[in-house]
């Protein structure tokens, strides 16, 4: 008798501190009269690939938005985790380890940022189904640089005058500039769990899933919510 093979645990984490300036409680803001962080809870629940979802908050009011929405809360983020300069891997350790002592392990880990309301269930699926299926450490979604903002493109100033910001010979045709990327939020990383538990968020052999620069945009100003409702029909502009 052959031995089933084994279903992965995969854990999405929904990294939601409270303390947010640029926009005050920036995952409660009204986006088309819901709160930004619905439009997350909306993508997990359509998504074929995620085993469970969890939020990390310090915050009870968005703990308590989160368990409207269907989402789970199962502990509240430490309040050293949640600080403007707390960098994002001590937060995935702590749920990972957390999630592990209610008798959850999970083989992968799906970050999924509530400020990219635009990235939908097909992208985290995408996500895990090419990490699933090749020896990479990790998929973080990415968005192509516009062939302005190329690092052939850029400049630089010294001494009041502008020089390229990279050595070498300068292409001024889009054609002749290489192809480059940015990590968009990211809206989607998923790695394994191993790759976070020896210290790192993307390893060594990350793979890109790519996004259009409309899905990929990032909340981070009141213009970008302004922006996105243009875009989801509730015009504001």
């Amino acid at each position: 008798m052959k031995a089933r093979p084994t279903v992965a645990k995969i854990l999405g984490i929904i990294p939601a501190r409270g303390g947010s300036k640029g926009i005050p409680n920036k995952n409660l803001a009204l986006l088309c009269g819901r709160p930004l962080l619905a439009y997350t809870a909306d993508a997990v629940k359509q998504s074929r690939k995620l085993t469970r979802t969890i939020v990390s908050t310090d915050d009870e009011r968005i703990a308590e938005c989160a368990r409207s929405l269907g989402l789970e809360v199962p502990f509240m983020r430490p309040a050293p985790l949640a600080a403007d300069d707390a960098p994002m891997l001590p937060v995935v350790q702590h749920a990972l380890e957390a999630m592990k002592e209610r008798g959850f392990d999970a083989d992968m880990v799906v970050l999924l940022q509530p400020t990219s309301p635009l990235r939908r269930a097909e992208h985290i699926d995408a996500a895990i189904d090419w990490l699933e299926r090749t020896a990479a450490d990790s998929m973080v979604s990415v968005v192509e640089v516009p062939h302005q903002f190329n690092p052939v493109s850029v400049m630089r100033l010294e001494d009041g005058l502008l020089k390229p910001f990279l050595d070498g010979p300068t292409p001024t045709r889009r054609q002749d500039k290489p192809r480059v990327f940015a990590r968009n939020g990211p809206a989607v990383l998923a790695v394994r769990a191993a790759v976070v538990a020896s210290g790192s968020l993307y390893g060594e052999r990350s793979w890109p899933l790519g996004m259009s620069a409309e899905d990929s945009i990032d909340i981070d100003t009141p213009s970008d919510l302004k922006l996105v409702e243009f875009l989801l029909g509730g015009v504001r502009l």
